[in-house]
């Protein structure tokens, strides 16, 4: 029987959650370098036994953790990624005779055909690649030396690059706040993908760069259909990004971090609503996951098992997941320190951990 296995970053360290394919009983492994902020850990595709872990101090710095048997053990890979004496910023040292500042790895992006290739994400807004494992990494600078950059700026959480799709040679990122952005060369060069967003705190609310993005997906299906939450709307594209439509539809709230997609279904969606941006809790204190099965515009809320009185928790932008099971499981983690997971696409929800430092990402995988 297959094996579900999510991997949880905190606050304080990172858990590992297994369980078989009922997804009923759950172990907990953990806390994986307590007392750090494990910003994101993302398995590999290609190699169920590699992880990768984002792990983050204002006092430490910066490291890139790589586990080979499935968070068993754990070693530091990219002494690239340097830091310079406490409360100073990261320096990233590559090819050139002066280091660039940075502040964290926001999300870690393995390929899924070799365990070896890997993307980072990193506030400020830069993407980089690995393709030994971590062990040396080189910067995309197509994107950061882009032409709209002197018109992004940082959101609420920094400047970061927090979303990383990959489509082949195709890549997608999102920048808070910037946009999204698009390569169909493998990372050589980009464009901005981001007509018929709307941002009313912007000078130009239609201008091409300068969005707060929450987050992206896609069905590997469908690689031209993106789903995208951000700082207001739901928004869809069916272009590859070229233009997009807002389908929030009858939500309480368009506001939220989270989005994701259905294993098996490439028109279900889930989102998480969040009251607005300025309280960052469930409408009505009350925890609601919401799925359309039309890709957007028709919500349905999916409460059952989830608290619906005094709940005042916020989702953030890379804690959630779906498995790739039948029928679909989905799983979700609080600032609260709870992680949720449904064995039945959303319809029912049974808290899996309750008291684990504020959780920062959640990511499935399904292991053979």
């Amino acid at each position: 029987m297959s094996q579900v296995r999510l991997l949880v970053g905190t606050r304080k360290g990172g858990f590992v959650l297994t369980a078989d394919g009922r997804r009923k009983d759950w172990t907990v492994s953990g806390p994986h370098f307590g007392g750090w902020e494990i910003y994101h850990m993302k398995g590999s595709p290609a190699d169920p036994n590699r992880i990768y872990a984002s792990q983050s101090s204002g006092w430490f710095g910066q490291v890139v953790q790589r586990s080979n048997d499935g968070g068993q053990t754990w070693a530091p890979v990219g002494n690239q990624f340097v830091y310079e004496g406490a409360t100073r910023p990261h320096k990233w040292y590559d090819d050139t005779p002066h280091p660039w500042e940075f502040k964290r790895v926001w999300h870690l992006e393995p390929s899924a055909r070799d365990p070896d290739d890997v993307y980072a994400g990193v506030e400020d807004a830069a993407i980089f690649r690995s393709q030994d494992g971590g062990q040396s990494w080189k910067e995309l600078p197509g994107l950061r030396s882009h032409g709209t950059a002197d018109g992004w700026h940082p959101g609420a959480g920094g400047m970061c690059l927090h979303s990383i799709v990959l489509d082949g040679r195709r890549i997608y990122t999102a920048i808070s706040a910037a946009g999204c952005f698009r390569s169909d060369d493998g990372g050589a060069s980009w464009k901005p993908i981001n007509r018929g967003l709307h941002s009313q705190y912007i000078p130009d609310p239609d201008a091409e760069v300068g969005h707060c993005v929450h987050h992206i997906a896609l069905h590997p299906a469908r690689p031209n259909t993106l789903f995208m939450q951000k700082h207001w709307d739901v928004m869809r594209s069916d272009d590859a990004g070229d233009h997009w439509t807002e389908v929030s539809g009858n939500l309480p709230t368009d506001f939220g971090f989270v989005i994701d997609v259905h294993a098996h279904e490439p028109e279900t969606i889930y989102v998480v609503p969040i009251k607005s941006d300025s309280e960052h809790y469930p409408p009505e204190g009350r925890l609601r996951v919401y799925r359309s099965r039309s890709g957007g515009n028709e919500w349905e809320a999916l409460s059952r098992g989830l608290p619906q009185q005094h709940c005042y928790v916020d989702v953030l932008r890379d804690a959630m997941s779906v498995d790739r099971l039948e029928p679909c499981g989905v799983y979700f983690g609080t600032t609260g320190g709870q992680v949720y997971a449904s064995a039945d696409a959303g319809d029912t929800w049974t808290a899996v951990a309750h008291s684990l430092p504020g959780v920062l990402s959640v990511e499935a995988q399904t292991l053979p």
